[in-house]
């Protein structure tokens, strides 16, 4: 799906490009006048036998405009083209190679951005001779370095990832995985750069022609222009006939592409597209107080949440009619399986779901107030200080070139302000509360184990004492036995600050022995919930049952006799 603002761009865009194509394509066999020849007297004025007119030569000019259509989009989209191979095949190898091949390929590349753009531009034209292929040569030289820049940097970044890595590790070759793998992702990159490339390469190629570089032989609307300035079309009223109608050409033709390319890269690119949320049928339009059902007691409480994903023509319910309340000191545990959609739940409560995500809901409250009609900087207000987010991976969590110390510093002054001995007092306490002596906060994060990592996450989320906290799985990752220590500390510090907690794992037997209700999730939806034990023990749901009967039990063996 693309917003409608887009297609209309890019509908407006495809039906100027149309205009320009029929020109080029069927106007030579329309326009009854042969461009090369004297059909008319010099500089005659627009007519009926002359639609645009005549230049000093007497050639009628709007055969001039169709035949120089054919030239300056021949021109501008071959050079494109291959501006746009040569840029992603360089900037491909040397981000994927690295080495000696990505030194000697960028130094290359350093050398054509270093050099002067339009003197470069002259200078070639005139060794290689007035020419199409000349033109088409001088802007492709002109251009690909710096696409081989930009492919290369985002090259760097997929080569990385974990689906290029899996692919090596299972023997896949350099060519499958540029293809397979990097390529595809590359094309929100790429169609983009093309299209700049045509807008700069028709606007190049009259500019080439205008300095007189063009083939003599060849009429373009580039060399119409030239012809005008030279043949003092500009001391007659010939200007308004001779030099408007390839200039508005130009303009209407790069605003064609600038439109498609505009809608294509939203097409290609879900992050830029710009959905809004529509609003649930039969919800109300003011703002409850407090929702049906719950007390003041009720720290949050969410109702009837909505959260979809565009799919081809269609849209994906990644959570689907999803409601709960937490009361204050309660631990909630938020149990599915991979895929059910238990982070996005978290990621919506805390207002950081971003388009292609569409958003519904009849309301998010924490502390009787809406989150979900909140402003960013009100939202900002509340997120880390009175709602805390402890993430799933620790490393990615915390900043590799800060100290531990700095980053707890950090998060207590993004929210107040505080003395520099209030502020070390403050972080050497909350580092003895999860476990770390406050030595460890001068520690790097590649200094530290899994473990105290991940405690040094908790410890961020704790630093502003909040009211409630959402787990998002703490222990993936981790070794049984951190498991086991980080649950347990979990488990400690819920009770001793009585916090409220949303603790989301697949791990049942884990949410069990931590969490005072339960909310079971599949597919988008919640199949089951209540107080852990009657959902343990008496839960009569197919989902929850198989959940149940899938945990391993110690059972006592049979005497040998009776299994015989």
């Amino acid at each position: 799906m693309i917003s409608k603002g887009a297609k209309w761009i890019g509908w407006t865009g495809v039906l100027m490009l149309v205009i320009v194509f029929l020109l080029a394509l069927i106007g030579p066999y329309v326009v009854r006048h042969d461009a090369e020849k004297q059909t008319g007297m010099p500089f005659q004025p627009p007519g009926a036998e002359h639609w645009l007119g005549t230049n000093d030569m007497g050639q009628d000019i709007m055969a001039e405009l169709v035949v120089g259509a054919r030239t300056s989009l021949t021109i501008g989209i071959a050079a494109a083209l291959l501006a746009t191979l040569i840029g992603t095949a360089i900037g491909l190898v040397s981000g994927y190679s690295g080495g000696w091949v990505d030194s000697l390929l960028m130094r290359i590349v350093d050398i054509c951005l270093t050099l002067p753009f339009l003197p470069l531009m002259i200078v070639i034209g005139v060794y290689m001779g007035p020419s199409l292929i000349t033109q088409v040569m001088v802007i492709t030289l002109v251009m690909w370095a710096g696409k081989a820049r930009k492919i290369r940097a985002q090259t760097l970044s997929l080569r990385s990832r974990g689906a290029v890595l899996a692919a090596q590790s299972m023997g896949a070759g350099h060519f499958y995985i540029l293809w397979k793998h990097i390529f595809p992702s590359m094309l929100p990159l790429v169609i983009p750069q093309f299209v700049q490339a045509v807008n700069v390469s028709i606007m190049m190629e009259s500019s080439l022609s205008f300095l007189g570089m063009g083939d003599p032989l060849s009429k373009s609307w580039g060399s119409m222009l030239f012809y005008a300035n030279s043949r003092s079309a500009f001391l007659t009223e010939a200007w308004m006939w001779w030099v408007i109608p390839p200039g508005l050409c130009i303009v209407i033709t790069v605003l064609a592409f600038s439109f498609i390319g505009y809608c294509l890269e939203e097409r290609v690119n879900p992050r830029l597209r710009a959905y809004q949320a529509a609003s649930l049928k039969g919800a109300k339009s003011a703002v409850k107080a407090a929702l049906p059902g719950t007390s003041t007691a009720d720290l949050l409480a969410v109702e009837s949440l909505f959260v979809r994903y565009p799919k081809e023509n269609s849209t994906m319910t990644a959570v689907d009619d999803v409601s709960f309340v937490i009361k204050k000191g309660e631990v909630l545990g938020l149990v599915g399986e991979s895929g059910s959609g238990k982070s996005t739940v978290a990621a919506a409560v805390m207002q950081l779901l971003k388009p292609p995500a569409m958003v519904e809901q009849m309301g998010i409250h924490f502390a009787d107030r809406d989150l979900s009609r909140l402003s960013p900087v009100e939202m900002r207000q509340i997120r880390g200080n009175r709602i805390a987010l402890i993430p799933q991976a620790a490393m990615n969590a915390l900043n590799p070139v800060m100290s531990v110390r700095e980053q707890l510093a950090e998060a207590i002054l993004s929210h107040r302000k505080a003395g520099k001995q209030e502020i070390q007092e403050r972080i050497d306490q909350v580092l003895m509360q999860v476990g770390l002596t406050p030595r460890w906060g001068a520690a790097f994060p590649h200094e530290l184990s899994g473990g105290m990592r991940q405690r040094a996450v908790i410890a961020m989320a704790l630093i502003n004492e909040p009211e409630l906290v959402i787990a998002d799985e703490p222990t993936t990752g981790l070794d049984v036995k951190v498991q086991v220590e980080i649950i347990k500390l979990l488990k400690d510090l819920q009770q001793r600050l009585n916090l409220s907690m949303i603790f989301i794992s697949h791990d049942l037997p884990v949410v069990l022995s931590l969490a005072d209700r339960v909310v079971i999730m599949n597919q988008g939806k919640i199949v089951d919930q209540g107080q852990t034990l009657t959902v343990a023990h008496h839960s009569t749901h197919p989902y929850t049952r198989r959940l149940i009967d899938s945990i391993p039990r110690i059972r006592t063996a049979r005497p040998l006799q009776e299994q015989r």
